[in-house]
């Protein structure tokens, strides 16, 4: 993991340094993920500093507006994502690349730890080709530094729709912090999280 972390800090310098500046000020942008379960994926990015909002939702299949109960089938297509919509002024989008591969495990196939299923697949949802560039450079870089035991399998797929989850899954952690999936699977993820990203956590 340390070497993971050194190495993204790395390229996020020497990728700000290769592709256009930042965005005006008070300009929002926003950012796809997915990264598993959405409520660990929201619970992490509301830490950073530059984030505006975290919203919950799938992406990325053939069903226009899917429940979250139908997604759990695994037969629409959509991955849980999360719309990050952050301010390129505070935050830059190769800042919450760094994030997104440290917040979970990109290597894993169709699954998070204990969550299996098409629907918990890590992707880049890029909403423009500045993002897809800085994507499969973060990706062609890591793998070729061996970061990771295995290679990569991280879809980088345009951006094409996001259906927002069921009221009840936004700010999930932040609300049920004492239930057991958020006390014994998301708060352990997101102290780790956390420490790496000390400097740029909000106050």
């Amino acid at each position: 993991m340390k070497k993971i972390i050194c190495l993204v800090i790395v390229l996020s310098a020497v990728v700000v340094n290769s592709f256009a500046s930042a965005p005006p000020k008070k300009v929002l942008d926003t950012a796809t993920f997915a990264t598993g379960c959405f409520w660990c994926t929201e619970a992490k990015f509301q830490q950073l500093k530059g984030v505006e909002k975290v919203i919950s939702g799938f992406s990325g299949g053939h069903v226009a507006n899917p429940s979250y109960e139908l997604v759990c089938t695994g037969t629409t297509g959509h991955a849980e994502a999360c719309n990050i919509i952050y301010d390129p002024a505070i935050i830059s989008y190769d800042e919450l690349l760094a994030a997104f591969f440290v917040a979970h495990d990109p290597t894993q196939l169709n699954r998070q730890g204990n969550d299996v299923g098409t629907q918990y697949r890590s992707a880049i949802f890029y909403h423009n080709n500045a993002q897809k560039q800085k994507a499969q450079y973060y990706i062609s870089k890591l793998n070729a530094e061996k970061a990771y035991k295995n290679p990569i399998v991280t879809q980088v797929v345009p951006y094409k729709a996001f259906y927002k989850a069921e009221d009840y899954h936004q700010n999930y952690f932040n609300q049920n912090g004492e239930q057991p999936y958020c006390k014994y699977v998301i708060q352990p993820e997101l102290e780790k999280f956390k420490k790496v990203f000390k400097n740029k956590l909000k106050q």
